[in-house]
This record gives structure tokens, C-alpha cells and sequence, in this order.
């Protein structure tokens, strides 16, 4: 069995793994921010090494070390580049050395903005990388840091359209704005793939598993399956609460000026799964059924 080191641990996902692993009985260290800031490189290398004499060193009980923490704020990062590169590439970095000085596995988080989202069809997980924006270009720049440390011990995990209970995201700003308003203009020509964080945290732990005990490593495609546009989301969440869903009316995106133009396409293939003996994760409709009663509830 693993031990397990979660930086970021107080975010949407790194609560719901966390939660996970408590619950399945593997032994897990969160860390937050303050406890364990990633772009200090000597931390890292103390908090890693030791959940790996923990886990008993060089025995089959292996560390794995899931890398949440990361400057996420889109917009931000447009203004102020430096700043996301030193948490998103520094801080990945910083990791994943320290991982291979002390002989962990390593996980680590990416986006769908390591591409342009100019296609029409879903990216492979060895398609050429473009970001178009300094968020998707710090996440490049993190997923190479990883793979080049760790080339047979780490593996990045792309994902999008993240949504859960905790903390703010736009499946909870669907909600709340249910309860408030008549109606909501949401964009309908961007194409994603929404992701519950519940079901990304149990893939974690399926690939933790798997780098425990037999040693995957590289790039795999973690949302769930199919793909909609906000508005196919939002309508969506109306439904499931039993609301009407025509009270969500399609606009398009240059209604809803952002700092940082958005991706219209972000759907991710998933065809790496197969090869390492996993299927996809479940549709998102189906999954979105799933977290009704905690997500979409008006708590």
C-alpha cells in the first residue's frame, strides 16, 4: 500500500482525494499552501523524503506524491506571467526532482489549455501542444518539467471543466444563480468536457495504484466522457434540479468579454486508457446525475 503526499490538498479536488483516501484507508499527507509551499525547493525535498521513509524506503511500498498546488486564476496569469510560471513551473519542478532524488511516483495535474482549441475533433494525448494564453503556457512548461525528471515514474493528468462541492466553479455559479434570477446568458460556442473532481479524485487513485505496481508513466487524458458546450452545462444543471432549463439562453462568447479569451474547443481524447487497462471515465451527464445530491444542492 502507498503512501501518499497531496500538495494543494485544501482545493476542490485535493479536498475530494484526500477524502478518498481517507476513506479507502491509504495513508495520505495533505499539505496546503501553508504548510508546504512548492516553489521552496529545500521543503519539498524534506516533505518528500520523508513520506518515502514513511512508506519503508526502498521496500515495495512506494510514495506517490500528486501535485495540485498551482496558480489556476486564468486571467491573473495573463497579467502577471512570472508569478504563474513560479508556482506552475518552479513549483512542478521542485517536485519532481525531489521525486526522483527520493525515489517516489509522482502525479501531476494539467489543463486542456496546453492546447489552442482550434480543432474540431478530440486531442490525442500526443498531440502537438500550442497554448494560446501564459496559463496554458506555464502548464506546458510544468508537464515538460515532470516527464523530463521522471521519465519512467511520473505521469500528467490533463483535465477541464473541473466542478465539485468545494470552492468556486461554474456548476455551483449555475446554481446559485438558479435560485436568483429568471434567466442566465451563458456562452454556447465553447465545447468541453465537464469534469465532476470525485471522479477525477478516484482516477487518481486508480493511477496511483497502477505507478505502484507497474510503473505507467506520461501523458493521459483525465475528464469525463463525451462533451457540451456552458450553455449544454447549464441547462443541464436546471434540469437536474427540476427546473426549467429554457430559462438558460444561449449567447456567444464576444457577449461575455474575458482578460484572457477562452478555448472553443477543449475536448480531450481518451484513447491512452485502453492501452494501460482503464476505461474512460463515465459519461458527464451521467456523472452530473451522480453529484446532484451534493453538488447541486442550494446549501
Amino acid at each position: 500500500m502507498p503512501t501518499w503526499l497531496v500538495t494543494g490538498a485544501e482545493g476542490m479536488l485535493g479536498r475530494e482525494l484526500v477524502a478518498l483516501l481517507h476513506g479507502v484507508g491509504e495513508p495520505v499527507v495533505p499539505t496546503s499552501r501553508a504548510v508546504l509551499d512548492v516553489t521552496e525547493a529545500r521543503a519539498v525535498d524534506a516533505a518528500v523524503s520523508s513520506i518515502v521513509r514513511t512508506a519503508g524506503g526502498e521496500s515495495q511500498v512506494r510514495a506517490i506524491v500528486v501535485n495540485l498546488a498551482a496558480w489556476t486564476d486564468v486571467d491573473a496569469a495573463e497579467v502577471d506571467e512570472p508569478g504563474a510560471r513560479l508556482v506552475n513551473v518552479t513549483g512542478a519542478a521542485n517536485v519532481a526532482r525531489a521525486c526522483r532524488r527520493a525515489g517516489a511516483r509522482m502525479i501531476q495535474l494539467s489543463t486542456d489549455y496546453v492546447f489552442d482549441g482550434e480543432s474540431d475533433q478530440p486531442y490525442a494525448e500526443d498531440a502537438p501542444v500550442a497554448p494560446a494564453t501564459a496559463y496554458g503556457r506555464t502548464k506546458v512548461e510544468a508537464e515538460r518539467e515532470v516527464t523530463d525528471a521522471l521519465p519512467d515514474t511520473g505521469v500528467v493528468l490533463r483535465t477541464g471543466w473541473l466542478y465539485g462541492v468545494h470552492g468556486p466553479n461554474f456548476v455551483r455559479t449555475m446554481v446559485r444563480m438558479s435560485d436568483e434570477r429568471p434567466y442566465v446568458d451563458v456562452v454556447n460556442d465553447q465545447r468541453g468536457q465537464p469534469t465532476w473532481a470525485f471522479d477525477l479524485a478516484e482516477r487518481i487513485v486508480d493511477v496511483g495504484r497502477l505507478l505502484d505496481a507497474s510503473g505507467i508513466a506520461g501523458v493521459l487524458h483525465a475528464t469525463n466522457s463525451g462533451s457540451t458546450t456552458w450553455y449544454g452545462l447549464a441547462r443541464a444543471v436546471f434540469a437536474e434540479r427540476g427546473l426549467d432549463p429554457d430559462r438558460v439562453r444561449p449567447v456567444g462568447s464576444d457577449r461575455m468579454p474575458r482578460l484572457t479569451p477562452r478555448p472553443a474547443y477543449s475536448v480531450l481524447g481518451h484513447d491512452r486508457w485502453a492501452r494501460i487497462g482503464l476505461a474512460p471515465m463515465r459519461p458527464w451527464r451521467t456523472a452530473l446525475a451522480a453529484a446532484a445530491p451534493t453538488v447541486l444542492s442550494g446549501d
